[in-house]
């Protein structure tokens, strides 16, 4: 068998075997696209519908229906001697976000992110006007507890310093000495409602869910569609000689 020949021969095995790895993939990113799709038209949804109070956002979470980024506002006041820092970065300036605890009416507590502090200005005594006391109305979005740390490149939490790298809300809600039966499971994040002193920053949320699988489905279908044109000219020639 000449090596020509030996060529031929192994193509007409891997030509048919790559495309449909490639089909395979490029179908595989149009489902995705659609769940994404999908994905984005709901939190659009829940973010842009009339708030919910937290209690109710409770119940549709114990339901079994989603409560990440639902619009839901909580009434009560706020522990300001339990709040705990978040590291994070708003707007190209490093800080922390302030997780407080809200009392709620019944008792129960839930954390809210107030919102971002610069990094000098962790110390509850230089932002002192903008803890509020009595009674409080927070509008905002519902998030979700993360049930584990995002990744095995993130710190541990330190909860001595009072810094947390990963939301951990059980671990925040206890650190404080909160009884973890009385906490609300999600965070309540607050809106940009302005506070006397300007700090916490409200409004910190971003909803940012990147969604590049139609780039991905046209690269994996291209892709195919080259591979097909490629054999078909190889083959073309061949006849010809």
């Amino acid at each position: 068998m000449g090596r020509r020949t030996w060529r031929f021969w192994l193509a007409l095995v891997l030509v048919p075997a790559a495309l449909v790895i490639l089909l395979s993939l490029g179908t595989w990113q149009v489902n995705r696209l659609h769940w994404k799709e999908t994905l984005l038209a709901d939190i659009q949804e829940r973010s842009t519908a009339p708030a919910a109070d937290v209690t109710e956002a409770e119940r549709l979470l114990a339901a079994g229906t989603p409560i990440d980024y639902r619009h839901a506002t909580a009434s009560g006041r706020y522990l300001h001697d339990k709040e705990r820092h978040f590291l994070a970065t708003f707007e190209g300036q490093s800080g922390f976000y302030v997780y407080t605890p809200l009392e709620l009416a019944d008792g129960r507590y839930i954390l809210v992110n107030r919102g971002f502090v610069p990094y000098d200005r962790k110390d509850p005594a230089t932002r002192s006007t903008g803890q509020i006391e009595g009674p409080q109305t927070v509008t905002g979005l519902a998030r979700a507890e993360l049930t584990e740390k995002p990744s095995s490149l993130v710190p541990d939490n330190d909860e001595k310093a009072n810094i947390f790298y990963w939301k951990d809300l059980r671990r925040m809600a206890a650190s404080v000495g909160l009884p973890a039966d009385r906490v609300l499971p999600f965070f309540l994040d607050a809106d940009a409602t302005p506070v006397a002193g300007g700090l916490p920053k409200g409004g910190v949320t971003q909803i940012d869910l990147p969604n590049n699988h139609l780039q991905y489905v046209i690269t994996w279908y291209g892709l195919a569609v080259a591979l097909v044109a490629v054999t078909l000219a190889g083959l073309f020639r061949r006849r010809t000689r």
